[in-house]
């Protein structure tokens, strides 16, 4: 991958903090429940792929947000997606080397509440988690997950998240075929992280560039070596750790 240094690969992941695209954990729009984050490699290309599931309340439903950031994508957006050739053309020329695809792991129904997408329903519930029918969580689930729900009596819907997080995590995560939706074929998986230390990247200083995560991940990117990965930073993607993600 001789065209492309570390400092090459932290530079997109900076700019993309500039532009609000780069994952903040503390998004106040967003609900935090899981994350997971992904490498791939061929001679020629990199590509990093962060998952996050959680909840926003503008969106109504659950989702899986695919973050992927690479040399070159694949399968991109085309023009008929655009309302003029202008439009297509701000957007390849602001993405280069980003794209977005979001995934919906769980089906409306039932469980959510009539009046309001933000609780759960009332009484036993059942819901569909990627096509299976199963009994939704409940308040009585809340202590073993450690979710302390907000209201008592009623469960909200960002903690059934959490919640199915932590006895679901593989169905609420992307599949394989998701999460490599914008990452060239021919690509290889090099490392897979289900925890690691992410920046406050709220604080400029913090950004990607200046991280010991991404710096050592940049390297790996670049040599193919996942042993270049030696973090001495506990994780902290738990949600646990993002407290004010979703307050707004």
């Amino acid at each position: 991958m001789q065209n492309w240094q570390e400092a090459d690969i932290l530079s997109v992941l900076d700019r993309c903090c500039d532009h609000y695209v780069f994952p903040m954990l503390d998004n106040g729009y967003v609900y935090l429940a899981a994350t997971r984050l992904s490498l791939y490699r061929s001679a020629d290309d990199w590509a990093m792929v962060i998952e996050v599931f959680g909840f926003s309340p503008r969106s109504g439903l659950p989702d899986t947000h695919v973050h992927t950031f690479a040399s070159r994508l694949h399968d991109r957006d085309t023009a008929t997606a655009y309302v003029n050739a202008e439009a297509y053309a701000n957007y390849l020329a602001n993405n280069p080397n980003n794209e977005s695809r979001f995934v919906h792991p769980i089906d409306p129904g039932g469980w959510l509440d009539e009046d309001s997408e933000e609780w759960v329903a009332n009484g036993p519930r059942e819901l569909a988690l990627r096509g299976r029918t199963m009994a939704a969580p409940s308040l009585a689930d809340c202590a073993a997950h450690g979710v302390v729900p907000m209201e008592e009596g009623r469960l909200h819907t960002f903690e059934l998240c959490r919640i199915l997080a932590a006895t679901h995590r593989e169905e609420v995560l992307a599949t394989e075929a998701e999460r490599r939706a914008s990452v060239r074929p021919e690509m290889q998986q090099i490392l897979q992280l289900e925890a690691w230390h992410h920046p406050d990247v709220v604080d400029e200083a913090a950004r990607p560039g200046h991280s010991e995560t991404f710096q050592q991940l940049a390297r790996v990117l670049v040599t193919g070596d996942a042993a270049h990965y030696r973090p001495t930073q506990a994780p902290n993607t738990h949600w646990e750790n993002w407290p004010d993600g979703g307050t707004l």
